[in-house]
């Protein structure tokens, strides 16, 4: 939790806004392993980390609410009354989804005055929306005492995400913002909803995210097309979702389906067993093996899945020349966002300086390179 972006958005609301608002952090997340399993019903491994948004919000006398996002310096004000998304509403629809996901509940909820801001770096695929979404139906129930539970909450996120950002997200990234453990990664199992809490010590290896600043355009449609390949392939095989799918059972509708979408349902059922060989290596203290199921997973998103990017790929090349890096791979929906790397801590500065100087010549644009913490869920900010 950063104090001084807390002091910034106090201070902000303050200038804005009358009273005392209740202040709220929502934290983004990182995956360390299971993309694209969650929309899945499967498994996935993620953590929430330190960057995240803050909020301060308060009820107003007036028949508007109104949010300032400071970071964009940009206000909104809608009435509560106001329920169809806006065409190009960027931040503005996760806000308006969540209030009418809650309102469609049948809960009832006043005007208020709000002001966020966040310090995680927009298009890094470390789940800036679903902090948004958490952090303002968190706040929203501190507020109003709504009495929703924390599940109920993330359910709301997620319904904000699909109803007014039109995207099909699975319940990886609001869970893992809501119920994050301090030093700590989540085995989450995505159709049961449960988790169990794996404490992260590496000893002399750390995480260090590398950011490409680039965002190809695919990325909305081609998560929802991947999720429609998917929902395809497991009606083919009359299973609810690819989590009930082996090797052998898509092999019997292989010739039914296209080479392309065979490849993408493969790489689904195999990085849930990832998933699973990485939560037992965890346990045995195996970081060769954590490292080697890294790129195996990057593999599988690059040339299966198909939703990797030159940039990242790269990045990842970069890594597995390099022998003080156990391994790496893209994090996220893809083409663009970051790899997540497993770097020995003693060579973190000669990585940073390695990467950032060949991805610049190679593709004339600068990488970011951040130093993340494993972090606790949304809560309040004191």
């Amino acid at each position: 939790m950063n104090k001084k972006l807390i002091k910034e958005v106090k201070s902000s609301f303050k200038e804005h806004f009358k009273g005392k608002p209740h202040v709220v952090f929502s934290p983004g997340r990182i995956n360390l392993i299971g993309e694209h399993t969650d929309y899945n019903e499967g498994l996935v491994f993620p953590a929430a980390i330190n960057k995240g948004i803050t909020l301060a919000i308060n009820k107003s006398d007036a028949n508007v609410c109104v949010v300032y996002a400071l970071n964009k310096d940009e206000i909104h004000e809608f009435e509560l009354k106001d329920k169809q998304p806006l065409e190009n509403g960027s931040w503005r629809n996760y806000v308006l989804g969540v209030v009418t996901e809650i309102q469609k509940r049948g809960i009832e909820i006043e005007s208020f005055n709000a002001v966020f801001a966040g310090n995680i770096p927009e298009g890094a695929g470390l789940s800036s929306s679903a902090a948004l979404e958490n952090a303002f139906v968190f706040g929203l129930n501190e507020l109003f005492e709504l009495g929703l539970s924390k599940k109920d909450m993330i359910l709301i996120s997620q319904k904000a995400e699909h109803t007014y950002a039109g995207v099909k997200c699975g319940i990886m990234d609001q869970y893992t913002s809501m119920f994050g453990v301090k030093k700590s990664a989540l085995l989450l199992d995505c159709r049961t909803m449960e988790s169990h809490t794996y404490k992260i010590d590496f000893k002399d290896y750390k995480w260090i995210l590398v950011n490409t600043n680039v965002k190809h355009n695919l990325s909305e449609s081609a998560y929802n097309d991947r999720r429609a390949v998917c929902e395809d392939v497991s009606s083919r095989l009359r299973i609810n979702a690819l989590r009930d799918a082996t090797e052998e059972k898509l092999e019997t509708i292989k010739a039914a389906i296209t080479d392309e979408d065979y490849q993408k349902a493969l790489y689904v059922i195999e990085e849930n067993q990832r998933v699973k060989a990485f939560s037992k290596a965890i346990e045995e203290d195996d970081t060769e093996t954590l490292g080697k199921l890294l790129y195996q997973s990057h593999e599988g998103l690059s040339k299966h899945y198909k939703v990797s990017c030159p940039e990242l790929d790269f990045l990842v090349d970069i890594a597995k020349k390099n022998p003080n890096i156990l391994g790496a791979r893209m994090m996220g929906g893809g083409f663009g966002g970051c790899t997540i790397n497993l770097v020995k801590k003693s060579k973190v500065a000669a990585f940073k300086e390695e990467v950032s100087d060949k991805f610049l010549l190679k593709f004339n644009n600068a990488c970011s390179v951040y130093h993340i913490k494993l972090s606790a869920g949304t809560r309040v900010a004191k």
